[in-house]
């Protein structure tokens, strides 16, 4: 179903690089060890810097085999270990840059993962934007103002940033808020049991619980947006 969801023209197909991947035949490759991946997921992990695909002449996204064990080699530490992505993410430089890094230190189970700090410029710089997109996305109700700005607010901005290339602007998607509080509330709703408890393995099972349900969700809008575009270009 993911696979279907990430299909591409075939023409883009033809036109990528021999051995290179899609979306879809990543998605079928992996999917078996990580049931809860999808294409919002893949794209999500190449915004956060942990792979960065070539493109075709169409902007599609193709995948090496190096990207591909990078993936996996990610995927391993954020369900094996709960290594959050900023710590995944430097253990790959460190790999890139010819070292040979420690095993990643292991963190205990949290739903509050250390985070890395953007001052505001770093943050501007960092995702490419104009001070105005970050003052629009402010004032919507999308970001709140800060003296420095966590990964999550960096990913953000960047999406922002490559929305608006394409006219749509804070204000256009600051209703996705209040959908994703939305989904927030179900998930709590579904982990309540758990959360109500204090011992340290249900609220191990609930950090464990809360991405897959939230990937759940992402899967079927992700599907229902589909859907609804192929009404609009099909």
């Amino acid at each position: 179903m993911a696979a279907a969801a990430a299909r591409e023209p075939a023409s883009a197909a033809r036109k990528a690089p021999a051995g290179l991947l899609s979306i879809g035949q990543v998605l079928s490759k992996l999917t078996p060890e990580f049931p809860a991946l999808t294409s919002s997921k893949l794209r999500f992990l190449e915004v956060q810097g942990i792979v960065n695909p070539q493109r075709t002449s169409s902007g599609y996204r193709k995948f090496s085999p190096q990207d591909l064990e990078r993936l996996r080699l990610a995927l391993t530490l954020q369900r094996d270990h709960y290594l959050p992505l900023v710590k995944i993410r430097d253990y790959l430089e460190d790999v890139d840059a010819g070292r040979a890094p420690a095993n990643p230190q292991v963190p205990p189970p949290s739903i509050h993962p250390a985070v890395r700090r953007h001052t505001r410029q770093e943050l501007l710089s960092a995702a490419g934007a104009a001070p105005q997109l970050l003052n629009d996305a402010v004032s919507t109700g999308l970001m709140k103002a800060a003296d420095s700005y966590d990964d999550q607010a960096l990913a953000l901005l960047r999406a922002l940033v490559a929305l608006s290339r394409h006219g749509i602007e804070p204000r256009h998607v600051r209703g996705l808020r209040q959908s994703a509080e939305r989904e927030v509330a179900l998930v709590e709703s579904a982990l309540s049991a758990l959360l109500r408890r204090t011992d340290a393995g249900s609220r191990a099972k609930a950090s464990e619980l809360a991405p897959e349900l939230a990937s759940r969700l992402d899967e079927v809008r992700t599907i229902l947006v589909k859907n609804a575009l192929g009404r609009i270009v099909g």
